[in-house]
């Protein structure tokens, strides 16, 4: 993984500084709130509904076990012994003091992590796949492209203040695991008819009030052209994007607005008109990738015999590896979704024991890196497969062995309203209610693949719109409701979700998804998943069932 450089480590230190002076002039009256605003969102500080939250930047996804204890580190000293997985491969802390937040940031500038960019209208934390550089179907480790973006992007003189915020995400993968088209700019490598690798542009897609799907602008930028072509975007959308209604000044609308067609056609123009396209320096993309280098791997076949008897031993094992492991490039290895979704948990939630439980495990059974997934999981990328047995035990001492990974009781979750102050709705007790309705282990394995997905406000933090299942929380004359959307999908068939009908209240919501549940499993032909017999029924059938009487 990358290693800061002096530059790095002397910029971090620098900002950590400037804005522990800038906390003493708050704490003094010097500054009043709305003057201290925009000073604390350049520094990931956030004003929640009960304190403020600290989103710390992970870039792309990838930090060591390191970094993870000095996160728990933090958890207990200076919040309240758990931090919270975001959906873009960050980690928040809800209950910080403001006196304490300028340690809180030295601890971490000494662990090479900062919070910088994690908030703003600015380009944010770049995401990726996080089984990157070890997935057997990609063409290539897209982390040292990201981490080139996150150098280029950081302070960037004219982005800086887009005209809202800015989020790209990047798959090496040609099966996107990274939500491509739900971002401002979405990329994924491919290679061109010479076989040489690239990216696959697309550009426009994103949540919220106005969810849209990324349309591809250019299906092949060789790789020493992307941060030309990206600065071609970004200037086009600086240059265009409205700043006079915050609701339109994403670049989806701006696509939207010109056309796909004329959109593309402005940057093509912007890119060919660059008199000294920005172009990285070789050795700077030399160094970079050799930091992304893999490690040795020892020489190991697949299947080994003790994995076989293991699982033919126990059930539960057997569950957690059919479920939660993910075929490795190298042989003999695997990589392993850990679930931080027990049943009636918090999704996202660890508390500092279990990230201090996580990091032993990224080091006695892999080469001490982790991953943070967008969907508020944790991947141990590396570990062999002759060690499983061993790792399930050492994470089932501290509560993260849930086998889940990619099933019903897998939901992705915002704070919503027992946290945010933008929320109009809880979404926390929502998600522990429907993960108690599917608890049984069996029934889960039954049902399949099945993305369930909250949001306590029309931001969208949950990815409603893309569940298969999508709730969506809201507020009407002071009561809270949700409503439901079918359909929507994040990967490579990316699509928004159609919204059911009128609104649930929060205690009906988990009967109405068992109804749809039901209903899956009595119409589904073979072995189709949720969304396959969704769309082969169509939608009006799975409606009807979500406001059918009760027995």
């Amino acid at each position: 993984m990358y290693r800061y450089d002096d530059f790095d480590a002397q910029f971090v230190r620098e900002r950590t500084d400037q804005f522990r002076t800038q906390v003493e002039r708050r704490l003094s009256g010097e500054l009043t709130e709305d003057e201290f605003k925009p000073l604390r969102l350049m520094n990931g500080l956030y004003l929640q509904l009960h304190a403020y939250m600290l989103r710390v930047a992970i870039p792309y996804g990838t930090l060591s076990s390191t970094q993870m204890r000095r996160l728990a580190e933090i958890a207990d000293r200076w919040d309240r012994g758990y931090g919270h997985f975001t959906t873009r491969q960050n980690i928040q802390f809800n209950w910080p003091k403001l006196k304490d937040v300028p340690d809180i940031l030295d601890a971490l500038a000494e662990v090479e992590m900062h919070a910088i960019q994690t908030s703003g209208n600015c380009i944010r934390n770049v995401t990726s796949d996080p089984f990157a550089g070890v997935a057997a179907d990609e063409i290539e480790d897209p982390r040292a492209t990201a981490e080139l973006m996150r150098q280029w992007s950081t302070l960037h003189p004219e982005f800086s203040f887009l005209p809202r915020k800015f989020k790209i995400a990047i798959t090496g993968s040609p099966n996107d695991r990274a939500a491509t088209k739900v971002h401002d700019i979405g990329l994924r490598m491919v290679r061109n008819e010479a076989g040489e690798p690239g990216y696959e542009v697309a550009v426009g897609g994103g949540q919220g009030r106005t969810p849209m799907i990324a349309a591809v602008i250019r299906d092949f930028v060789p790789k020493a052209d992307l941060l030309a072509y990206l600065e071609a975007i970004m200037r086009v959308y600086n240059l265009y994007g409205r700043r006079d209604n915050k609701y339109k000044a994403r670049i989806k609308i701006l696509v939207h607005e010109l056309g796909v067609e004329a959109f593309t056609r402005e940057v093509e123009a912007e890119f060919a008109a660059q008199e000294a396209p920005v172009t990285a320096d070789p050795e700077l993309v030399t160094a970079i990738e050799a930091a992304f280098a893999p490690p040795t791997y020892a020489v190991l076949a697949d299947d080994p015999p003790a994995l076989a008897q293991a699982k033919a031993a126990n059930p539960a094992f057997k569950r957690w590896v059919d479920t939660n492991l993910m075929r490795h490039k190298q042989p003999g290895y695997a990589g392993i979704t850990v679930s931080l979704k027990p049943i009636g948990g918090i999704p996202g939630d660890a508390t500092s024991d279990q990230m201090r439980a996580l990091a032993d495990a990224a080091d006695w059974f892999g080469y001490g890196e982790l991953r943070v997934t967008h969907e508020q999981n944790i991947v141990l990328p590396d570990v062999r497969q002759d060690r499983l047995v061993a790792l399930w035990r050492h994470l089932s001492q501290h509560g993260l062995d849930t086998a889940n990974a990619g099933l019903v009781t897998d939901i992705i979750a915002c704070p919503g309203l027992d946290y945010c102050a933008l929320a109009t709705a809880r979404s926390i007790p929502v998600a522990q209610a429907i993960s108690n309705r599917f608890a049984d282990d069996d029934r889960q394995q039954a049902i399949g693949p099945l993305a369930i997905k909250i949001s306590g406000c029309i931001n969208a933090c949950g990815h409603h719109h893309v569940g298969h299942i999508g709730v969506l929380g809201l507020e009407k004359n002071g009561e809270e409701y949700y409503q439901l959307t079918l359909g929507g999908a994040p990967d490579g068939a990316a699509a928004v979700g159609k919204r059911a009908g009128p609104g649930l209240a929060a205690e009906e919501v988990p009967d109405a998804i068992e109804r749809l549940v039901d209903h899956y499993l009595d119409r589904r032909e073979d072995d189709e998943t949720f969304l396959q017999t969704y769309q082969r029924l169509g939608h009006d059938t799975f409606k009807e069932v979500i406001y059918a009487p009760g027995d």
